[in-house]
């Protein structure tokens, strides 16, 4: 089974919008792994791609952020839709899942309390996947693609497909295409609609 593995949009539909065309191709399912929104910044159009998706979604630290008692003005704002507020406000933080025969853990920080951490492949955190009983963990919050093997875990962070982070230059946006059966991952990157040609 393929898996689409998206992270942190942060409101680029823009970039949301072209890697769902190159996935729509190729992925039998598409996983959003949280910061659909930029602070308090909200976004019918990526809220309602992802609900037409019918995408395995979590939220991440700025949605919790924005459904949060200091996003009330953003929520109130005349542009918000109050069905795709009413959607938000049922998405878990954390899901866990069989797919393709593999238990998968999507989480948006980290699975360990703090849960607003950022895991990078350096973390020693990470060495606690052992204790998660799962196959595979999927992650964002960094903006940093990671695909990392700690103990019998294979971890993926995607990066962002809204504002890419990292060594990369660029700051080219990415996603990832998983294979459940050979735990294969590939990291797909592109320029940032937003900020190409400047």
């Amino acid at each position: 089974m393929l898996l689409g593995l998206i992270s942190d949009i942060h409101g680029n539909i823009e970039a949301f919008q072209r890697a769902i065309a190159e996935l729509d191709p190729v992925a039998d399912e598409i996983l959003v792994a949280g910061d659909a929104m930029y602070e308090y910044r909200f976004s019918n159009d990526v809220v309602e791609l992802i609900q037409g998706l019918s995408a395995r979604y979590i939220v991440g630290n700025h949605e919790m952020n924005l459904l949060s008692p200091g996003g009330a003005r953003a929520r109130s704002a005349p542009d918000v839709r109050q069905h795709n507020l009413e959607f938000l406000a049922t998405v878990p933080t954390r899901m866990e899942v069989t797919v393709g025969g593999k238990r998968l853990l999507m989480v948006h920080g980290s699975p360990w309390y703090p849960y607003g951490d950022y895991l990078y492949a350096s973390s020693r955190e990470l060495k606690r996947c052992g204790e998660l009983d799962v196959d595979i963990l999927v992650l964002g919050h960094t903006h940093v693609p990671m695909v990392e093997r700690f103990g019998g875990t294979l971890v993926v962070n995607p990066g962002s497909i809204g504002e890419g982070r990292g060594p990369d230059p660029e700051r080219s946006v990415s996603y990832a295409v998983l294979d459940t059966d050979s735990e294969e991952v590939e990291i797909v990157r592109f320029p940032n609609p937003r900020t190409a040609g400047r």
